[in-house]
């Protein structure tokens, strides 16, 4: 059996599109889940938004030691969000770039200092604590999020966007998730 056979198994038993989503976007199939049903408005969490650390004239090492400008990063994010809500207007499809997003915005509002490119277990750091960022993109009709518990994170950071390109995001410690058993932790909640 392939890694992703479980998918046309699901297909085969009957669960719906948005649970064959959630199960390719996880990696591991609903009898490996481990649910957590969580409320966003009564999260006590930690919603501090913290720049990145930055010079005057706002360059910063991240990512593999690369140079990078904060504000030129600030402006290609704008940039990019304005492009994927043209191509909405234009097609009425969504571009699929949540994660990358998700990531960038993790960058400016949050601090995040990615790890290079492909590093399993975390996808950077804020404050010296490996944070794993999951997004929930607006054509996700729930606000379940999964994450592998082999990750080596001790955050976890949702960024949503909403339908109106809207971008809000929250951490949370690994404590915080349940799942005491199989391959995934979960992370559920509500809108404000």
């Amino acid at each position: 059996m392939g890694d992703w056979d479980f998918l046309y198994e699901m297909r085969e038993a009957g669960y719906s599109d948005d649970d064959i989503m959630d199960a390719a976007s996880s990696g591991a199939a609903p009898w490996e889940w481990d649910t957590v049903h969580f409320d966003w408005e009564g999260a006590e969490s930690d919603r501090s938004e913290v720049a990145p650390p930055q010079s005057s004239s706002g360059a910063f090492r991240s990512r593999n030691g690369y140079p990078r400008n904060f504000l030129e990063q600030t402006d290609i994010f704008e940039d990019l969000v304005e492009c994927a809500q043209r191509h909405f207007d234009n097609t009425g499809r969504y571009l699929q770039v949540w994660g990358e997003l998700g990531e960038i915005f993790a960058e400016i509002h949050f601090g995040l200092c990615r790890h290079g490119t492909h590093q399993a277990g975390s996808d950077g750091t804020i404050h010296g604590k490996r944070v794993e960022v999951k997004t929930i993109s607006p054509e996700k009709s729930n606000n379940r999020v999964s994450v592998k518990r082999q990750g080596d994170f001790e955050q976890l950071l949702i960024i949503r966007i909403n339908e109106e390109f809207q971008f809000e995001g929250r951490i949370f410690d690994r404590s915080e998730l349940s799942g005491e058993t199989g391959r995934l932790m979960w992370k559920k909640f509500d809108p404000e």
